[in-house]
């Protein structure tokens, strides 16, 4: 895991980011008031981005993360290779450093989309100021995983 200034990443990590940070802004949050964006990289360079859309029935709401793998799940798309992140309340302080990291289930599912992947997919968590972005992975995120493979299933007709 590195904790790194937004200007120190690659190209394609900073344009994930930046995707990411668009993507927080369209999220539907009348009831927590806190925007999350994610924006994941294709193994051939497609970007896809969500948000978190949340319901009166709270248990209905869905993350910015579940979002985005099912938009790519929809477009036939399991190839995975990396993640971008970024969360903020409404009324964020400007200098504010506190990273968003994905939640347990949406650990669960990433590292699940990894697996079908067959890669261990990068993790960009930024902060909206871009002043600090955790570089890690799945694997680092969610240690001692559970996933199909665990489970034995042949995931070999899933994967891209």
């Amino acid at each position: 895991m590195i904790d790194s200034h937004f200007t120190r990443l690659t190209t394609e990590q900073q344009e994930l980011v930046r995707a990411s940070m668009q993507a927080m802004e369209t999220a539907y949050n009348p009831y927590s008031r806190f925007f999350v964006g994610c924006a994941l990289r294709l193994s051939d360079g497609t970007i896809i981005t969500g948000s978190n859309v949340e319901n009166a029935a709270y248990g209905s709401t869905i993350c910015a993360e579940r979002m985005t793998i099912g938009r790519a799940n929809a477009m036939g798309r399991r190839d995975i290779v990396a993640m971008a992140v970024m969360g903020r309340g409404e009324n964020f302080l400007p200098n504010e450093a506190k990273i968003t990291g994905p939640c347990g289930s949406c650990r669960q599912m990433i590292y699940e989309a990894s697996q079908i992947a067959g890669a261990d997919i990068e993790m960009l968590l930024a902060v909206p100021q871009l002043t600090r972005t955790i570089v890690t992975s799945i694997e680092q995120l969610l240690p001692l995983p559970f996933g199909p493979v665990e489970l034995g299933v042949d995931i070999s007709r899933y994967r891209p």
